[in-house]
């Protein structure tokens, strides 16, 4: 008798809580589980921005899936997704080819440039450990090569969105320049740190007190803020804004929004922007067998009528959620019970030293914010690796 093929892609927090749970709850001859992966290993995307920046190791961010899974429960295939043919019931993969009976799509997000002519060309805008590398190194030679050039664009940096991404990574920015200007023997004040926000303020969705707190917060550290102001064009040299200012600068980091893998619109599901809008089972539209959570997916919040966020918070709970389904479908119990995502908070860090948030509806700012930030990151270690996860790659 043939047992089920259950196929994840994407290593991401929900493939990883998905994976995990399964691997937990299922005896190996009830499915057999197959997790794909381009690379070996799993990042805290939500921690790449101070690698980034310089301020803390990579290392820390990356996670080898040997240490995450029982590659005896779980077969890993470290391979490229290119296509799926929901009319094969098949993934076409850059190497090879994968049948599967359930199909569980977590791959993760891509920059939305929104078409604005030269991002793709000119800015930083994948936050993955390879290119947060490669930015951290570009910074570090701007640094350098001003010491010799003297031109101010060279230590301009300009950073496209002021949500999450862009705020946090700013603000490490700010941390790490004099740190920099120290090393290369520059002095700080040629230094210009330019934050775009089209909208009227930062951190939107945030409360007003905190956007508030935040906003100078990052207005004493230095950073310059063009709000109500969107990017229009970028070039090898400079970024045009839709007032009419043209910032001359080598550096653009683009954090003003991402969208679902393009495998999605590839292989021809009913999706908007590479997201697919799925019902209370995290099912695709059409499919019983067709799975889709985190950044690929749209689960709309009932009570608001409105998309809830993709954050690690909401892809590790439909993990879970969706793990447990599967094991119902399997065990042909087929009692499936719905996704109802619990949003415990939310916490911003603004630099090594300040951040702002809301946790179980209580309003933070400064250390307790930084604190609080450090107990998230620090619980998601532990609920997937344990304590011993937790010591090496925390930040303590």
């Amino acid at each position: 008798m043939t047992i089920p093929k259950i196929v994840i892609l994407g290593a991401g927090y929900g493939g990883i809580l998905t994976a995990q749970t399964l691997q937990k709850r299922l005896k190996n001859n009830e499915a057999q589980i197959i997790l794909v992966n381009k690379n070996d290993y799993h990042y805290l995307t939500t921690e790449l921005h101070q690698p980034a920046a310089g301020t803390f190791p990579f290392e820390k961010t990356q996670i080898f899936l040997e240490e995450l899974l029982d590659l005896n429960k779980i077969k890993f295939i470290q391979d490229e997704v290119v296509k799926i043919h929901t009319d094969k019931k098949e993934v076409e993969l850059k190497n090879r080819t994968v049948n599967y009976d359930y199909l569980v799509v977590g791959l993760g997000a891509e920059p939305e440039t929104f078409g604005i002519e030269g991002l793709k060309e000119f800015a930083f805008g994948k936050w993955n450990i390879d290119d947060v590398l490669k930015l951290n190194l570009h910074i570090e030679n701007k640094f350098k090569r001003f010491s010799e050039s003297a031109k101010p664009e060279d230590l301009t940096f300009v950073v496209g969105g002021g949500g999450f991404t862009g705020v946090e990574f700013i603000s490490e920015l700010a941390y790490s320049a004099p740190q920099l200007c120290k090393k290369y023997d520059v002095e700080p004040s040629n230094v210009r740190l330019v934050l775009v926000e089209h909208h009227p303020s930062i951190l939107p969705g945030f409360e007003e007190e905190l956007v508030e707190l935040a906003t100078a917060y990052l207005e004493k550290k230095g950073v310059e803020l063009q709000l109500g102001s969107g990017v229009t064009e970028c070039t090898k040299n400079s970024v045009k804004l839709d007032n009419g200012t043209v910032i001359k600068t080598g550096t653009v980091v683009w954090a003003a929004g991402v969208r679902g893998s393009s495998v999605i619109e590839h292989s021809g599901f009913e999706s908007v922007r590479g997201r697919v809008k799925v019902d209370d089972h995290l099912k695709a539209p059409g499919f019983d067998d067709v799975f889709v959570i985190g950044d690929c997916s749209v689960f709309i919040n009932k009570e608001t009528d409105r998309p809830y966020p993709p954050t690690a918070q909401i892809s590790m709970q439909m993990g879970e959620k969706l793990a447990h389904n599967l094991v119902s479908i399997i065990r042909k119990k087929n009692h499936l019970k719905p996704f109802k995502p619990s949003i415990k908070g939310t916490v911003a860090s603004i630099g090594r030293e300040y951040a702002v948030g809301v946790v179980f509806g209580k309003k933070l700012k400064g250390f307790p914010a930084v604190t609080m930030k450090k107990v998230i990151d620090a619980r998601y270690l532990f609920k997937i690796g344990g304590i011993k996860l937790t010591l090496r790659k925390g930040r303590f």
